[in-house]
């Protein structure tokens, strides 16, 4: 019922990212550089649209080749280092992997980190950590400020995920039910979690 309900809508990501991404497209809109040298973590590349990047050049650093525990690249290398739902699966302590991502920035450069709270085990191939917006705040203690850090996340949206519409696109029609669902949010709830911080 709720996939012929979507027949011919335009649709986004799907629910448990919908609300970060367009939230993440307005922040990204506010940085003061669009361009520089990217760094994206473990499949990470498509936060570059999300964030309205136009890098001079990407570089993916992919587990397991590559572990944000300890990145073999040179200090300051990058004007941004993204992250999309990895923290979650590191293999060691989320403040080190926090550190990397710091250590491998530029001065002024950004680093854009999204995760979970409230979510199954999903193993990718591990699952280890969970995060509050308080506590990716907490990591990123060292960053010299933190443009936007927050979750998304409703008890309604498990009702979706248990119907087997996880992976569907969110419509962007205001008037659709799951549009509703997708856009509520409680904060004693948050499923998707991110920070935004400037070294």
């Amino acid at each position: 019922m709720w996939r012929l309900s979507m027949t011919g809508l335009r649709r986004g990501p799907h629910i448990t990212r919908y609300v970060m991404y367009r939230r993440l497209e307005t922040v990204g809109r506010s940085f003061p550089n669009h361009g520089g040298k990217v760094l994206t973590i473990s499949r990470s590349t498509g936060l570059c649209d999300v964030l309205g990047l136009h890098p001079e050049s990407v570089t993916e650093a992919d587990f397991p080749e590559h572990s944000l525990l300890s990145l073999k690249f040179p200090d300051e290398g990058f004007d941004f280092v993204l992250s999309d739902q990895v923290l979650e699966h590191i293999e060691g302590s989320p403040q080190q992997a926090i550190d990397e991502s710091w250590r491998v920035l530029r001065p002024g450069g950004i680093a854009v980190h999204t995760t979970c709270f409230i979510n199954p085990v999903h193993e990718a191939p591990h699952d280890y950590w969970r995060f509050t917006p308080m506590a990716l705040r907490l990591l990123m203690r060292r960053f010299s400020r933190i443009i936007d850090c927050d979750g998304w996340g409703n008890f309604e949206a498990w009702l979706l995920v248990r119907d087997g519409m996880r992976w569907d696109g969110i419509p962007h029609a205001t008037w659709h039910p799951l549009h509703r669902m997708a856009v509520r949010n409680d904060r004693a709830w948050p499923i998707s979690t991110w920070v935004v911080a400037q070294k």
